[in-house]
């Protein structure tokens, strides 16, 4: 099988890349250049992309003893990561910029670029396991629990998992992956890893906003509408956050305070008590299912429009059709802790009823991600959260 090594010039994809070869495949290696700013370098564990990981990944290749190439997919990495990243924000969404690379960037335009060249598959480093099942290829968990990528991996789809290899699905610690790494002369077998966003190699995401978005001051509020501070940029607040909000006037209980709404149409940001944040329904749009909805035993009818739900939607305009998976968990955050739920899909739409303990901090953009066991059923992106008992919050709760 002809494959095409995605080298990032990390670790993971070193070895994902060596692996590839000694299963027998004919492999060459690419190196996706992300960044515009190509003098850039890592600081530490920050940041990747640079010329140093380019480098890096050339020598790997070279132990290896495959071609080697370097992709220039900056612009298309610019256009939809981050002017997606930015959009988001601005609208008051909290976006996964991972979430949307491995969609628009990995496993679209380097998977499509791929098989035009002529290569059956596209190997990478990600921590997830592929599983050839009674109704075709399933994507699951990685058994390295701390490292597994399969939340940013379900938007994929089953046309494009179908072309994927996830050599190092079976790892069960990073430790192993250096050691394999040492064991064959790469010289990145120590190399930190990067974390954070990586166009953001400084960490500063908020700054990176304001420089790309602008000063936008305006007030922030409390659920009963009294101002208690002011902000910079509504954009700059994400739902659940407690830290940076320098407000100028205590709660009256003198508890912490939270982000509770980001109202972009107003530039207001609105704060309140912990407990505000609990949510026991989450409504998702643009849903993907990595296997038809058949295969996990509903067989869906009925299509919900694309699109966020309008804002103060009540909760039952938004229940889809009757197409209901049971017995399952969702994940909000990449390495969040997945929950029991019960799932209403319909087209591109879903609505998830939390069948255990509330989850707080849900925030319009994340990736609702759904599970059955370590298999991945599907995704969408959520589009509202709320609680079922809305009732007992004050007057003027966000939901």
């Amino acid at each position: 099988m002809r494959v095409l090594a995605a080298m990032s010039g990390g670790v993971d994809s070193a070895v994902a890349a060596a692996l590839a070869v000694e299963a027998g495949h004919d492999v060459v290696g690419v190196h996706m250049a992300l960044s515009r700013n190509r003098d850039q370098f890592r600081t530490g564990s920050r940041g990747c992309c640079s010329i140093e990981d380019a480098s890096d990944a050339r020598r790997a290749a070279d132990v290896l003893g495959i071609p080697y190439y370097v992709w220039d997919l900056s612009e298309t990495f610019e256009e939809t990561v981050v002017a997606d990243f930015l959009a988001e924000y601005e609208a008051g969404r909290t976006p996964n910029p991972c979430v949307r690379c491995n969609e628009r960037v990995k496993f679209e335009a380097l998977l499509d670029k791929a098989t035009a060249l002529g290569f059956d598959a596209v190997a990478t480093g990600h921590y997830a396991r592929i599983v050839d099942g009674p109704g075709g290829r399933e994507l699951h968990r990685s058994p390295h629990a701390e490292k597994d990528q399969s939340y940013v991996l379900a938007v994929m789809g089953p046309e494009r998992l179908a072309r994927a290899v996830f050599p190092l699905g079976g790892f069960t610690s990073k430790a192993q992956v250096r050691a394999e790494a040492a064991a064959r002369g790469l010289a990145v077998s120590a190399k930190p890893d990067s974390y954070d966003i990586c166009f953001v190699a400084d960490g500063d995401t908020r700054g990176f906003l304001r420089e790309r978005l602008g000063s936008r001051p305006g007030e922030v509020r409390d659920v009963a509408g009294h101002v208690v501070g002011e902000h910079d940029g509504a954009y700059a607040y994400t739902v659940g956050q407690r830290r940076g909000l320098a407000l100028g006037r205590p709660a009256p209980d003198g508890r912490a305070r939270y982000v509770l709404d980001v109202r972009t149409d107003t530039n207001t940001v609105v704060v309140g008590p912990a407990e505000l944040l609990s949510v026991d329904r989450i409504a998702g749009v643009r849903a993907t299912w990595l296997a038809p909805l058949a295969a996990a035993g509903v067989e869906p009818r009925g299509v919900e429009p694309r699109g966020a739900a309008p804002a103060g939607a009540a909760a039952e305009d938004l229940v889809l059709e009757d197409v209901v998976l049971d017995d399952v968990e969702v994940q909000v955050r990449a390495h969040g802790a997945p929950v029991p739920a019960r799932v209403r899909a319909a087209g591109e739409g879903l609505v998830v009823e939390l069948t255990g303990t509330p989850l707080r901090g849900v925030a319009a953009g994340q990736s609702v991600v759904v599970y059955r066991g370590t298999r991945v059923l599907g995704q969408a992106t959520v589009s509202r959260a709320w609680r079922a008992a809305r009732a007992e919050a004050p007057a003027g709760t966000p939901g």
